[in-house]
């Protein structure tokens, strides 16, 4: 960040009313005291932000200021300027017109800069101004994550005479080359890049042709941006993965499991590594967790108030199980951990069993199963009540055996709190019917269900009011309310959010607290559509009715309910 005159630049900025005159006067002491740039000064007091400064800036030396986002820039353009030098300059080459180069920074007033790349070019150099942060993502758009580490293998493996080749290479060159610095640099930088994302899980696939990145955010895949040289290092890649992850790197044929411990800024994660073989070379799975997350309360997960009270009521209980269901990655043990925290006190041992463990909650007991020795679900349950806890917390009820020790304890006068896998609340009933529980045990056991998905929620910053199809609206509206007044929103996309439109995740649900009836239902073996429909007459909310109304008060949109909800054939509208 840079000025021309000082007082200049601050009077714009006070002219186009991005900055008050009281806080120029003081920026301008520090100025004056410290040499430093009043822009930076400025941005440094947050008193202004950068990209006012820069506009102020682009006034000032007449020189327009672009907004990368809305250009394209063409291919033959990018490949003039070498990605080393990009990264290292921090411009974006846009375009060219009769010999002069046209390039985008964040700086204009660094001669020595523009000097060095008309040198380099061997053409003139003409800049415009655009923010720091613009030309970072610009920069990792059109060149890709590590772009300029790529180009330094490249010219290793020339300087070498080697052509890295994919297939046949030796175990022992690839270990030695997955020590490479730039090997190193590169993987981490994938990894640097997911955390900055908000990632959950970070792909790296082998297909026949590339090697491909992938980060989940906010529960969607989007492909990262990476050199197509990198598929010639694809093995050393996989490889430092597994050695960091210690996993075996010899052994390419079997699945393998590992896990890394790192530190970014002042947080600290656990990365959970997986690999398959497939036909084109391993493929890696990375799930991120953060050690130093905090624990949200019930109140923050998306529950209206009818669900939280219901809710409240039942985590209260003295004995029992609660069932929380939904697929993969739908938020369930964000919700687990919520309840548990909310009962967590001094008069009670809460002991929990999971794999992995995912938050550490302050006061409780936690055990992490490890399946290789024998420490599995169902044997650690066995041994659990010695322990005298008041409330127990099972990971994921997955066989027979898990089942029917965790229904036990709830029937010999312990809360229970668990997962399972349906694909809605009532299905979770006759899945542990499927396991061989009889449905007696299930019914005096259960004491409520939850079902879960999580949708994306809207980006605040650029969120657009529209209107959506009829025929749209008529899934989810399934009581027909009155929509005359309610303002629906879709994506835009904006800095803030990385274009997608969207920005962090909320859950919708539907619960069901079992009553009397509804214990009967379980002894006849009802099937999952009765008891649904039953549960609905007493009051019970579908899942695609909760994302409606998030719908209507503006949190996410009609295609985000539809694509992780199924169209509910039992609803009854006068329920």
């Amino acid at each position: 960040m840079m000025q021309g005159s000082g007082m200049q630049l601050g009077q714009i900025l006070v002219n186009n009313g991005k900055l008050d005159p009281d806080d120029l006067e003081m920026a301008l002491r520090d100025h004056r005291r410290t040499g430093e740039r009043l822009g930076e000064i400025l941005v440094k007091m947050n008193l202004t932000s950068i990209e006012d400064v820069l506009r102020a800036l682009s006034q000032q030396l007449s020189m327009p200021f672009i907004k990368l986002g809305d250009l394209k820039i063409p291919k033959e353009i990018i490949e003039l300027i070498p990605a080393k030098l990009v990264t290292h300059y921090h411009l974006v080459p846009i375009d060219q017109n009769n010999g002069v180069m046209r390039v985008a920074v964040s700086d204009p007033l660094d001669i020595h800069t523009l000097d060095d790349l008309r040198m380099a070019l061997k053409m003139d150099v003409e800049p415009v101004i655009s923010s720091p942060k613009e030309i970072e993502e610009t920069i990792k758009k059109y060149y890709g994550i590590g772009a300029e580490t790529v180009e330094e293998l490249m010219d290793e493996s020339k300087a070498e005479g080697d052509s890295v080749e994919v297939e046949g290479a030796q175990v022992e060159d690839i270990d030695e080359m997955a020590e490479d610095a730039s090997i190193v640099r590169f993987v981490n930088q994938i990894i640097s890049e997911a955390f900055r994302d908000r990632a959950t899980d970070i792909h790296i696939e082998p297909l026949e042709k590339e090697l491909r990145i992938r980060y989940r955010i906010d529960g969607v895949l989007y492909e990262a941006a990476i050199p197509p040289a990198i598929r010639r290092f694809q093995n050393a890649i996989i490889s430092r993965v597994k050695i960091m992850a210690d996993m075996n790197i010899a052994e390419r044929r079997l699945p393998q499991d590992g896990k890394i411990k790192v530190k970014m800024g002042e947080l600290d994660y656990d990365l959970r590594v997986s690999s398959v073989p497939t036909p084109y070379g391993e493929s890696i799975a990375i799930r991120i967790l953060s050690r130093d997350s905090e624990l949200c309360a019930l109140d923050r997960l998306g529950f209206d108030k009818d669900h939280i009270d219901i809710l409240r009521e039942m985590i209260v209980k003295p004995h029992g199980i609660i069932l929380i269901t939904g697929p993969t990655g739908s938020g369930k043990s964000t919700t687990l951990y919520a309840a548990l925290s909310e009962i967590n006190s001094v008069d009670k041992k809460i002991i929990t069993i999971e794999d992995p463990i995912e938050y550490r909650i302050p006061g409780v007991t936690q055990i992490n199963v490890v399946p290789p020795i024998g420490l599995t679900f169902a044997r650690i349950l066995r041994n659990l009540l010695r322990q005298d806890p008041d409330v127990i917390m099972v990971g994921e009820i997955r066989d027979q055996e898990t089942a029917e020790i965790t229904i036990r304890t709830a029937l010999t006068g312990h809360l229970v709190f668990s997962t399972i896998h349906t694909n809605d609340a009532c299905g979770a009933v006759t899945r542990l019917q499927d396991m061989g529980i009889e449905p007696f045990l299930v019914s005096s056991s259960v004491e409520g269900i939850i079902a879960q998905r999580l949708v994306r929620v809207l980006c605040k910053e650029c969120k657009a009011s529209y209107s959506p199809r009829p025929e749209i609206i008529t899934k989810l509206n399934t009581r027909n309310e009155d929509i005359s007044e309610a303002t629906f929103y879709r994506p835009v996309g904006c800095e803030k959010c990385r274009y997608t439109g969207y920005h962090g995740r909320t859950a919708i649900y539907e619960l069901v607290r079992i009553n009397e009836p509804f214990r009967r239902m379980i002894v006849n073996r009802d099937p999952a559509n009765i008891l649904r429909r039953e549960a609905i007459k007493w009051g019970m909310k579908p899942i695609r009715l909760d994302g409606w109304h998030k719908v209507k008060n503006g949190f996410t949109t009609v295609d985000e309910v539809l694509r992780v909800t199924m169209e509910d054939e039992f609803f009854d509208s006068d329920g």
